[in-house]
């Protein structure tokens, strides 16, 4: 930013403001109209300043110029203004929020409203089933040595599974007391790990009812802090129906990004370690319908702890100061929801 005149910079947010309003190629004399106070010919040599830069590339010689991926990383590094949610999204934003219940269609409903809020696809990703917190864990007994191992999560999503074991009703209520004084805070990932390194203690070898609520635990768990990710995407026809991607090609390009469900999923995970916003422009998201796509995310929290991801995917051209408030006041009303939740529970 430091190498660009105060002129550059004007004409460079201008030409980038102005290509994301119109999706157009943005030449000299659509600047000039636009309020800058400099004659075309002034603007021309800014313009190519700019393109040896990296900053601007012109599709066709007699066209105008088009921001790269390194002109919006610089506008939205350092460059734009975040906007204010208008009263409108904000209420939006709340009477949605009020109405959705944490449960299976939660994800699905949170996607909905984000495509309507920025006109693209919306992705939303669950908790990594290792970072749910577990509110409760019951071995029912079944049948003469089976047992159902019901895990109920903070978030209130249930699983089940079946162990083999023989147990009594009065060494059952030992272990449920032994596990409830255990599994309070923890997450399944945590869980898995101390049930595993009790289970093993040496000084556990004559205490048998811990050596079975632990061994129990442990089995309850394997597979349950294994699982993968839900992953939701929403608007598909938004994304689809812009400009870019009119031709066959870039309707092929999007198509096939979005079914790349691995890669989004390792996109946003990025969000979970940054604990903040992320914007991947262009190829930064390597060549997800070959380079013409961004992602923002932002995460969302589950026990004061970083859960799962909520974002959306749309052109280069995103209206970027517009669109991370709204991802950002989502995954904001995500973790409000989850959390009241929880409390109510």
């Amino acid at each position: 930013m430091s190498e660009l005149s105060q002129r550059a910079r004007q004409i460079l947010y201008a030409c980038i403001t102005e290509f994301v309003a119109s999706g157009q190629p943005v030449g000299s004399r659509t600047l000039s109209k636009k309020g800058i106070e400099l004659s075309p010919a002034t603007i021309r040599n800014v313009l190519s300043d700019l393109e040896e830069l990296g900053l601007l590339h012109q599709p066709h010689a007699s066209a105008g110029r088009v921001p790269t991926d390194k002109a919006f990383r610089l506008f939205i590094d350092a460059m734009m203004d975040l906007r204010n949610l208008t009263d409108e999204e904000n209420a939006t934003i709340l009477l949605k929020f009020s109405e959705i219940e944490v449960g299976p269609n939660f994800l699905r409903e949170t996607g909905k409203l984000l495509s309507e809020l920025t006109g693209t696809a919306a992705v939303v990703i669950s908790a990594r089933a290792e970072s749910l917190t577990l509110k409760h864990l019951r071995f029912i007994r079944t049948m003469p040595g089976e047992l159902l191992a019901v895990l109920v999560m903070a978030n209130g999503s249930v699983q089940n599974r079946f162990l083999k074991a023989t147990i009594d009703e009065k060494e059952l209520a030992k272990v449920h007391n032994l596990l409830d004084d255990v599994i309070e805070g923890r997450t399944l990932g945590e869980l898995r790990d101390l049930f595993a390194r009790r289970k093993r203690a040496s000084d556990l070898q004559h205490d048998a009812v811990c050596k079975v609520a632990f061994a129990l635990g442990e089995a309850a768990l394997a597979e349950a802090a294994d699982a993968g990710v839900d992953v939701v995407i929403e608007g598909r026809s938004k994304l689809l129906g812009l400009p870019e991607f009119s031709d066959a090609e870039g309707l092929k390009g999007v198509v096939h990004a979005l079914d790349e469900v691995e890669g989004i999923v390792r996109l946003l995970d990025a969000t979970l370690a940054a604990k903040s916003i992320v914007v991947v422009v262009g190829h930064e998201a390597g060549d997800l319908a070959g380079g013409q796509l961004s992602i923002i995310g932002a995460s969302y929290k589950d026990q004061g702890k970083m859960a799962g991801s909520v974002g959306v995917i749309g052109p280069t051209r995103m209206d970027y100061p517009k669109v991370v408030p709204l991802v950002t006041a989502t995954a904001n009303a995500m973790s409000s929801v989850i959390k009241r939740h929880t409390d109510d529970e």
